[in-house]
């Protein structure tokens, strides 16, 4: 405490505030009397602190003598400006921080409410009382004061030891064997103390500023009752029972089993210091564990057990515990726990004096030393409590809850002890009709019979000649798109496409692929579409798990990895057979319960799963979509998304099912943002989505430049990641609307979205709610549902849900559950592996994933099948793959190897390896190499302990060579400020040494802006290395570049030559 007091001199959170209500005919003299007689008693009350000139504290007490007892009077003030000025004055004398040093460390006033009516406030420092304190004082002040008012000495035998005896007693005891026993039982029980990691309503800043409120609560006559009751049939003490409920609040509130409480014990176990004044009370730390979900019986024998061993270990002080165990301290958390319990035998009686009675006064806290305080007390009415709270992390909405659910567990808990505590409720039937009900409640009617492509047909019907699909300088009309693909479809029907007959689409981005995905769903088929960017053997295992029969593609991309089972069609060669096949609609057998597609995603097996999607789920989806992003005929959608992800059906199926445009870009590689902002001016896109990454590079852009979004467009679609606050705050300077995405290809693309209001002040953008004929469901392990503000699993439920994962039916098992919230036959959910909670107006905020699945740029992510292709690797003895995430909205796969010989094989073969059979977005950006895995003490990886990558070049196949010209030094910056690398060879591979799609762009930028050039993506992927790059630039036409005509660019050149020029004289002097 001297310590904090000397970090922090203005800090109030040792400030002990108490207060007396004194009611009758008060005699001020002889209660001063009194306070002067118990301050001469106690040496703690007139004792101050003091460094000497050597570094050491040393203990002042001072001599005895007049106390300072200011009068403030209140008596022309009504009664109720007096009961808030009492508060006033009270909370003004408990925020004067003391000077340890100088000031007298207890402060008293009287407030005077009326010739009867008295407020007496005392104010102590903690280092020189506790809580039992408090008692002791009010004892002795009630003795002394009757004697003096009769004129008689004091009754009170004088202390037989002071504080400071026991304090030199207490350091002579407490060595040798006595301290050794007791060390090791904490180093035993506290070691590996997990953090409790409570949801709060904001950040846990990096200082704690210790402001805190409190809230009171009370239990019933019989609830009490029902408590005590039980707690004596099960052997434990009215504090191990409610510690216990308190233990399991805190555990299903944070989704942890090990839970570590503070808790104050009055450490007065010796008749000589009982009657002392000072600061005697220690802290212990009681771990309790709730693994394996017990009974709420059993839990008590574990609570009673830990307790009973805590005891018995008390001794050793708090601090110096925290000083044995080398905890490591931070300015923002209490070390060893951040939450407290208490309970107090506090009796509220009234003591009746000569013609005065002293009363308790209750006052309001505005400090939290901790991040939760529950404290309990005894009375002759029941059990009364308060929770003291930083108000840094909570606001009282959700404290009030917290109290509210605390209630509700512990009369579950007497009605059944048995059951076990992941059973045990804490909602109210109020607050579950709400969660379960209310905000499920999504019903809208649509055509459930209908298939997707029969609302096309609709909509050509409508609008014949409205333009549906454009491509550069091509488009169709939907009638001509109509058309193409019934005479396609025809064509399918002939070689065996029915209902439930899957095809591939393996075409680059073109009219014809959308041609062909129509075509598939008229013939009554569904549709698997590739990227034609994929690795071949990907390919492959796709169209052999899928056992696909039938292949839509083109000319280049044939390969010979294919079943000859598989029939592939190139429409470039048939092209002209096609025109003879009747245009009119062809009819099928398919219904709305058939498949209309089938996409793959990353699969933690190693192999991609497919998710098979219905015409239902699809219509569904389609006809909300539309009316949520308000589309309508005059819109034009651009067409982003690579065909391989579930995004693309939410850029053509509601855009056509309104009538309006779908544009597709001029080519299938990533654009930069130059080339977006654009392709959005020229083809006057009105509407787009983009996966959030992108789009941070784009509004970081856009900021960057002072530029505005296009005035064409109307509305941006933004998901698949967390959006920055940063890039948030600049979107909101635009007037775009914006909407903010969230769902999974096995829900049908989207299940909740949030429109972006101006006024939003969350750090974090909410995902926000349920689209029509969804329920989301936020559980916990146990599938209970958890309350408002509580980290849950997202479940998601209703008419989206896809039919399963194709040929997989025990994995589909696993993911796809029996919905045990409704009473309909068939009923499932979906189990995302996502967290998430509920915000108190019933949007829900995205919190990131509980399994190993990520998303990275966009990109749904299985680092377990990253972590098994890498293992097939003849070299990998052990590897491990994760997501990190150093600066904040920069995420990037990390591959951790270990070696199975001392040889290291090089990124560049690494790298080629994962190519060879993964997509470019699963390989990692950086590989460590590492003697062995951390692990935890159970035996498992212990992913937090790896080590952060440095900024060292990584071990290429190719030589480092220094940069040659001003040129290369200039590339070269910009790569080592992009990568964060401390240097970077001119014949290194942009992608090999950290680089992947999203930092090219920003590269991009950056050199297009320096060299005053336009230099589009697809040319970086062409030169991914520092000497080809150069070597383009240098032969860029002079009306491309400004490069030697810029002044400004000029001057940059300059200063990139002297870096060059002392680079080159530091590797020659090594």
């Amino acid at each position: 405490m001297w310590f904090i007091a000397q970090l922090e001199p203005d800090n109030l959170f040792y400030n002990q505030p108490t207060a007396l209500r004194l009611s009758g005919q008060l005699n001020i003299v002889v209660l001063k009397q009194s306070l002067e007689e118990i301050i001469r008693r106690h040496e703690t009350l007139r004792t101050t602190f003091r460094t000497t000139p050597t570094g050491k504290t040393t203990q002042i007490i001072n001599p005895a003598g007049e106390i300072l007892l200011p009068i403030i009077s209140l008596e022309q003030l009504n009664q109720t400006t007096q009961e808030k000025e009492i508060q006033n004055l009270a909370s003004q004398e408990a925020q004067r921080p003391f000077n340890l040093e100088q000031d007298s460390l207890i402060r008293l006033s009287i407030i005077k409410l009326n010739p009867s009516e008295h407020i007496v406030l005392f104010t102590t420092h903690h280092i020189v009382s506790d809580g039992w304190s408090f008692g002791i004082l009010v004892k002795e002040i009630a003795t002394l004061y009757q004697a003096y008012l009769e004129k008689k000495p004091s009754p009170l035998p004088e202390l037989p030891i002071q504080y400071a005896d026991f304090a030199v007693w207490q350091r002579e005891w407490l060595t040798g064997e006595v301290l050794a026993s007791q060390r090791k039982y904490w180093q035993q029980q506290l070691q590996d103390l997990p953090r409790l990691d409570l949801p709060t309503d904001y950040p846990r800043g990096a200082i704690a500023t210790y402001r805190g409120a409190t809230q009171t609560f009370e239990l019933s006559s019989s609830l009490t009752a029902s408590i005590k009751a039980l707690a004596q049939k099960e052997g434990v003490t009215l504090f191990m029972m409610l510690l216990a409920a308190f233990g399991t609040l805190l555990s299903r509130y944070s989704r942890q089993d090990d839970i570590a409480i503070g808790t104050p014990i009055a450490n007065r176990n010796r008749a000589e210091i009982e009657g002392l004044i000072g600061f005697f009370v220690n802290t212990l730390v009681i771990r309790s564990n709730l693994g394996g979900n017990p009974s709420f019986t059993e839990l008590l024998k574990r609570v009673r057990e830990v307790t009973l061993e805590a005891y018995t270990h008390q001794d050793i002080p708090f601090e110096q515990l925290v000083d044995e165990l080398k905890v490591e301290r931070h300015l923002n958390r209490n070390p060893l726990f951040d939450v407290m319990f208490t309970l107090e035998n506090s009796s509220t009686e009234e003591l009746k004096l000569p013609r005065l009675t002293l009363s308790p006064l209750t006052q309001e806290s505005t400090t939290a030393i901790f991040d939760l305080i529950l404290s309990i007390s005894e009375t002759e009415q029941g059990l009364v409590g308060a929770i003291e709270y930083s108000t840094d992390l909570f606001n009282s909405s959700t404290i009030a809850r917290m109290l509210t659910h605390f209630q509700v567990l512990l009369e579950a808990i007497v009605n059944e002890p048995q059951q076990k505590i992941s059973q045990i409720p804490l909602l109210t039937a109020k607050e579950q009709q709400q969660l379960l009900v209310e905000w499920n409640n999504t019903e809208a009617e649509y055509p459930k019979e209908k298939c997707i492509h029969e609302l096309f047909e609709e909509r050509v019907e409508k609008t014949p000649d409205a333009v549906a699909l454009v491509y550069e300088d091509q488009y169709l009309t939907y009638k001509e798109l109509d058309n193409r693909a019934n005479q396609l479809a025809r064509y399918l029907q002939e070689i065996g496409v029915t209902s439930e007959v899957l095809v591939s689409i393996y075409l680059e981005r073109s009219l014809e692929m959308f041609v062909a995905i129509l075509a598939v769903l008229k013939a009554g088929g569904a549709y698997i579409p590739i990227d034609p960017t994929y690795p071949i053997e990907r390919v492959a295992t796709i169209i052999e798990d899928a056992q696909v029969g039938i292949i839509l593609s083109q000319s280049g991309l044939e390969t010979e990895l294919l079943s000859n089972q598989t029939k592939w069609i190139n429409l470039d060669r048939i092209s002209d057979s096609l025109s003879q096949y009747s245009t009119n609609k062809c009819l099928n057998q398919v219904n709305s319960q058939n498949l209309a597609y089938v996409i793959y995603t990353s699969g933690s097996t190693g192999k991609p799963k497919g998710v098979a999607v219905t015409h239902q789920a699809l219509v569904n989806y389609t006809l909300d979509i539309a009316e949520q992003f308000e589309l309508q005929a005059c819109d034009r959608f651009l067409q982003f998304a690579s065909i391989g992800f579930d995004v693309v059906v939410e850029e053509i199926f509601p855009t056509w099912s309104i009538g309006a445009t779908v544009v597709l870009p001029g080519t299938s590689e990533l654009i930069s943002c130059r080339e977006f902002q654009h392709l959005i001016e020229q083809e006057q896109i009105t509407v787009f989505e983009l996966p959030t990454a992108y789009w941070h590079q784009w509004v970081s852009e856009l900021s960057d430049s002072q530029q505005i979004v296009p005035k064409c467009v109307r509305l941006a679609i933004v998901g698949g990641e967390r959006i920055s606050t940063q890039r948030l705050r600049q979107w909101q300077q635009f007037s775009t609307p914006l909407i903010h995405v969230y769902g999974l290809t096995e829900t049908t693309v989207t299940s909740t979205l949030y429109r972006l209001n101006s006024d939003v002040k969350s750090l974090e953008l909410p995902i926000g709610v349920a689209l029509a004929n969804t329920q989301i469901y936020l559980l916990d392990s146990h599938l209970q549902p958890v309350p408002i503000g509580v980290a849950g699993e997202i479940y998601i439920g209703g008419e989206g849900i896809a039919r399963g994962y194709l040929n997989q039916p025990r994995l589909t098992a696993q993911r796809f559950i029996p919905n045990p919230f409704s009473n309909d036959a068939g009923s499932r959910l979906y189990r995302t592996g996502d967290k998430a909670r509920y915000l108190s107006d019933g949007n829900i905020e995205f919190l990131g994933r509980i399994d190993h699945q990520v998303k990275v740029r966009g990109f749904r992510i299985e680092l377990g099948e990253i972590e098994a292709v890498l293992n097939q690797h003849p070299e990998v003895k052990e590897c491990v793959v994760i997501n990190r995430e150093d600066v904040p909205g920069k995420n990037q796969l990390i591959a951790y190897i270990v070696y199975k010989q001392e040889k290291v094989v090089t990124v560049t073969e690494l790298r080629h390896f994962l190519e060879e059979k993964l997509p470019l977005y699963l390989v990692p950006t950086n590989f460590v190499t590492i003697d062995a895995m951390p692990l935890s003490p159970n035996g498992k990886i212990d992913r937090r302990s790896l080590p952060v990558p440095n900024n060292l070049r990584p071990e290429l196949e190719v030589n480092y060579v220094i940069p040659q010209t001003e040129v290369q030094q200039a590339i070269a910056d910009v790569w080592q400020k992009v990568l964060a690398l401390e240097k970077v060879g001119i014949h290194d591979n942009f992608f090999e040494i950290g680089g992947h799609s999203l930092l090219l762009i920003q590269v991009n930028s950056k050199l297009c802006q320096l060299f005053n050039i336009e230099l589009s993506i697809v040319e970086m992927f062409r030169y991914p290395t520092i000497s080809s790059l150069s070597e383009y630039l240098n032969n860029i036409a002079p009306s491309q570049s400004s490069l030697a005509d810029d002044k400004l660019q000029n001057e940059k050149l300059k200063a990139g030559k002297t870096k060059q020029k002392k680079r080159r004289q530091k590797v020659q002097s090594i």
